[in-house]
């Protein structure tokens, strides 16, 4: 009986070393098998990588010119490991084509995000839901009903008030000549504007102040790097460092705004038509058309209230913070640039005549104008590293391979800046443009602030005709100097860190 178990006891340990032995050798040549496909695979140029975190070292706080140093000696496309994830880094005009254009369809999905699933609905939104028909349907509705130009120019009188509001309250400040915080004006026109148009209704005093507050903490946090995205057995770490706990904070004080907001405007349904606040004139918001929607199953399918708010957050995210940062530094250039100021006031000047205030219909004689936008945005773009895409099959781009699920990050920031594309890349000329057919609609790949292709921004007018007409008013209406007789070349220039470039600092001056 002793010798049967032990036997027995043989037997079963020789199995289990045997089993041991199989899955090893399985392993081994699964191995083997990836590498000699990796040798065949033609990889894009890569640095050199480190165990665990791959090139994560290799990125500092600001990314986009941590990627811009890089891309200089290992080209256009270049392939770098954040952890488990490969991404893909775009950085010329012809690889943003290739991607954007040529090869559109396959770089339509959108990379997962622990920020994007906390904070926008579980990617309920437009900006980060993975491509497919819910997307394709929300796009739809977007394009037709909120961001159309028809809808874009019922709410022109929406800019052109909140503009001259904001122009009073310069008039006053100069007046005494006190300092004004430019940073904060643009910030309280944009969010007005926005907040007016998608809301139908300003948000000003005490509760102005929180709603601001917590969208700056939002646009923060989507641009947070969160370690569990790109290595996914250390993502109890962002338990740890308080990062989790601030998007369930942040997500859950937008959703009760919003969540209030959409239950105020149904409230207003039931009583009558909404009435805009400003002017008493009878005016859809964008709540408004979305619950018209959702009660006529215009898209569809059916647009519970969660996709209602994740829209609205797109709307925020995209209308107010993007667009006052051009505001900001396009400012910053005219005042670094005394030369182009007079330039911008020679023109708008004479166009006016003897008006006091631009209206819109005076913007498109405004070719130097126009000019100062895109030289502001090809310098400065707001998001410099465009929302990432994700390849959703094996694809060959200018002659590399690469694999399904690849991340795809487009440095809008380092293409502005190409000395192939641009002369004197790094200076302030808007003069080039007045006799260029370049535009920053997404078609001419060397000025691509906002994207290009089936996932390029939908609302490029809504934000461009906020910032032409506000910056006309600016130089119109009043001359523009330096605190404490500082020089242009004092102007600090240094940068925010997220997901959005702001000015580091507030830009201050004086108006006269």
């Amino acid at each position: 009986m002793l010798s049967l178990n032990k036997l027995v006891g043989q037997h079963e340990s020789s199995l289990l070393l045997f089993t041991i032995l199989v899955i090893f050798f399985i392993a081994l040549f699964r191995s083997l098998i990836s590498c000699l496909s990796r040798k065949r695979r033609r990889l894009p140029p890569s640095p050199l990588k480190l165990p665990i975190i791959g090139n994560l070292h290799n990125i500092g706080l600001y990314p986009h010119r941590s990627l811009w140093h890089l891309g200089r000696y290992f080209g256009p496309l270049m392939l770098l490991h954040f952890g488990a994830a490969e991404a893909l880094i775009v950085s010329s005009a012809d690889a943003a084509r290739e991607i954007m254009k040529t090869h559109d369809i396959i770089f339509a999905n959108r990379p997962r995000s622990r920020a994007f699933q906390k904070l926008l609905y579980n990617y309920k939104d437009i900006a980060s839901a993975p491509y497919g028909e819910y997307w394709r349907q929300m796009k739809s509705v977007s394009v037709l009903h909120l961001l159309s130009n028809r809808r874009i120019q019922s709410f022109r009188v929406v800019r052109e008030e909140e503009t001259a509001l904001i122009i009073d309250e310069i008039e006053r400040a100069s007046s005494s000549s006190s300092p004004i915080n430019l940073s904060e004006i643009f910030a309280t026109l944009t969010n007005n504007v926005v907040c007016r148009v998608a809301l139908g209704r300003k948000y000003g005093g005490g509760s102005g102040r929180k709603f601001s507050r917590l969208l700056s903490e939002f646009v923060e946090l989507l641009g947070v790097f969160n370690v569990g995205d790109f290595i996914p057995w250390l993502a109890w770490l962002s338990h740890v460092n308080g990062l989790e706990a601030r998007m369930d904070k942040v997500a859950k004080e937008f959703d009760d705004f919003l969540e209030g907001v959409v239950e105020e405007h149904m409230a207003q349904q039931k009583k009558g038509p909404n009435t805009d606040s400003v002017n008493g004139t009878e005016q859809k918001d964008f709540v408004d058309v979305l619950l018209w929607i959702q009660r006529e199953n215009l898209a569809g399918f059916k647009i519970d209230r969660v996709i209602i708010k994740a829209v609205l957050l797109d709307v925020f995210a995209a209308g107010t913070d993007t667009t006052y940062t051009s505001l900001e530094w396009a400012m910053t250039e005219l005042l670094r640039h005394p030369n182009v100021m007079k330039q911008l006031q020679k023109e708008v000047r004479e166009i006016a005549g003897e008006k006091s205030v631009i209206k819109e219909k005076d913007l498109e004689k405004m070719h130097y104008l126009k000019a100062v936008i895109k030289e502001t945005l090809r310098l400065h773009p707001p998001i410099p590293l465009l929302v990432p895409k994700e390849s959703a099959q094996d694809i060959e781009v200018m002659g590399y391979d690469i694999a399904a699920g690849t991340r795809v990050i487009v440095n809008a920031w380092t293409i502005g800046r190409d000395p192939m594309s641009w002369k004197q890349p790094e200076e302030f000329i808007p003069e080039r443009f007045l006799n260029s057919s370049i535009d920053f609609k997404g078609h001419d790949f060397q000025l691509i602030p906002f994207g290009s292709g089936r996932r390029g921004c939908p609302g490029i007018l809504f934000a461009t005709t906020i910032n032409e007409l506000f910056l006309a008013n600016l130089v119109h209406k009043f001359d523009w100097t330096l605190p404490g007789g500082a020089k242009e070349k004092d102007i600090d220039i240094s940068e925010s860190i997220g997901i959005t470039i702001h000015r580091k600092f507030p830009l201050i001056a004086i108006a006269k």
